[in-house]
């Protein structure tokens, strides 16, 4: 019985999640969401809301750290497809616009949360970020000989030119953003390639 509770309990708290992540558009931003929106959207009562959530800041919060481990499923995933055979850029950036074509929602999430108003916003988006960066920066390691230091200086730039690009990408056709997806993947090989050739002098300093 308590079981059973448990399962219907967190399942009315990913309904709230997802009517939450469903309302926000373009136009209509976090900050636009009230708390009756949301609960109508999930099919609960406004007060069952307080149930699963103190406020609406920690409903966002939770949305944040969902946006973020969900992109990093999906990098980790393309890590895979690429040791099966690949090129590591290409198919990073193939499965980082994929997840923005589908998920354009929780991507304005996070980009407008980033320069948002909220301290408490700007850090959590900030974590994920550095989260999203220290993955990259231990496969850099993994893959080449740079040391932590360099291997995150890199994968901070890396990581900084997918997220414009993204950024970008959401207000564009079809046909440009398949011409923006070309443009990052030459970008980031220079970035790459640029990186390696320095490393590579100042070794033999």
């Amino acid at each position: 019985m308590a079981g059973t509770r448990a399962l219907q309990k967190e399942k009315t708290r990913q309904a709230i999640i997802e009517a939450a992540l469903n309302q926000l558009t373009a136009e209509h931003g976090f900050s636009n969401l009230s708390l009756r929106e949301v609960a109508r959207e999930a099919g609960i009562a406004p007060m069952s809301f307080y149930r699963h959530f103190n406020d609406m800041e920690e409903l966002g919060l939770t949305l944040v750290d969902e946006c973020g481990v969900t992109l990093r499923q999906l990098m980790r995933k393309a890590r895979k497809r690429i040791e099966r055979k690949g090129s590591v850029i290409k198919t990073s950036v193939e499965t980082f616009m994929e997840f923005i074509e589908k998920n354009p929602n929780v991507f304005r999430l996070l980009l407008r949360e980033r320069s948002g108003t909220s301290p408490a916003f700007r850090d959590a988006v900030a974590r994920e970020i550095k989260h999203f960066e220290d993955e990259l920066t231990d496969y850099l390691i993994s893959e080449g000989d740079y040391d932590s230091d360099y291997a995150y200086a890199l994968a901070e730039g890396l990581v900084t030119l997918v997220f414009n690009a993204g950024a970008e990408a959401l207000d564009l056709n079809r046909r440009k953003r398949s011409e923006l997806k070309q443009r990052l993947v030459t970008q980031l090989r220079f970035l790459a390639v640029g990186a390696a050739n320095v490393h590579k002098r100042e070794a033999h300093a």
